[in-house]
């Protein structure tokens, strides 16, 4: 795959999800690029660089995002706190993810970070994705507004009683529900009890009404189903971590047994 190719794939992504398609990536945990661009290269159409709960600096990030592009798939960062999301475009992030907006005045602010116009995202087109200085002032504005996606996680009591409003922010792209922080915050003892399951339809049913695009984690192929019935396009599978693992200990009982 060239360079030239690789980016209209990623720089298609926002396009994709408005369709509609329905898109598969996984959470990026190790600092490294070479994950980032492994799970690229079997097929996933996204990765997310976890700077929240995982070991990334701005370095790392950049490098993780390197990795993404040279595979040609969208690479996505999840954000510690809004201060972050520039470099994460900078580097040439796809999209961001931030985490905790449990209202439509934060949404609101999400979008404005990493929006030109409208929006106060500071300039600069001297990193990776103004293809270092490659692209003049005006390209570079109107490519980076067209093609970055904005993603809210919707993980707080607070947010489902605000969903409505946050679904009907303009600039905001998709929302991603977060079942585990969801779960702690509704007092429930595991994701898959009722008051959680409340809480997702009530959320997707909300986001149907706009046509905000929905995110979910996905555990299993019945997961996903249930999850397309609600209307939910795409969906992220575990982390590279958890696939090493998984390859390890099955690597390990077969040459034991």
């Amino acid at each position: 795959m060239t360079d030239s190719s690789s980016r209209t794939q990623t720089a298609d992504f926002r396009k994709r999800l408005a369709a509609g398609e329905r898109l598969i990536g996984s959470f990026i945990k190790t600092p490294t690029s070479h994950t980032a661009e492994i799970i690229g290269d079997v097929g996933y159409d996204f990765v997310i660089i976890d700077e929240e709960h995982a070991a990334f600096d701005r370095v790392a990030t950049d490098q993780a995002l390197l990795g993404a592009r040279a595979a040609g798939t969208a690479g996505f960062v999840r954000v510690p706190d809004m201060s972050r999301i520039l470099g994460a475009l900078d580097d040439g992030a796809v999209g961001v993810m931030a985490p905790h907006i449990d209202d439509a005045e934060k949404a609101r602010e999400l979008v404005a970070y990493a929006r030109y116009k409208p929006g106060r995202r500071g300039f600069s087109n001297s990193p990776r994705a103004g293809r270092y200085g490659g692209k003049d002032f005006q390209t570079h504005i109107t490519e980076g507004d067209a093609q970055t996606t904005v993603v809210a996680m919707i993980e707080d009591a607070l947010a489902v009683a605000t969903i409505d409003g946050i679904v009907g922010v303009e600039g905001l792209d998709a929302i991603f529900i977060g079942r585990s922080d969801l779960t702690l915050s509704l007092g429930a003892s595991a994701p898959g009890d009722a008051v959680v399951q409340q809480a997702v339809d009530r959320i997707c049913a909300a986001a149907r009404k706009t046509g905000m695009k929905v995110w979910v984690p996905a555990t299993s192929a019945s997961e996903r189903d249930a999850y397309i019935r609600l209307g939910a396009t795409v969906f992220v599978v575990a982390t590279d971590q958890a696939f090493m693992r998984r390859a390890a200990a099955a690597s390990l009982k077969e040459m034991r047994g």
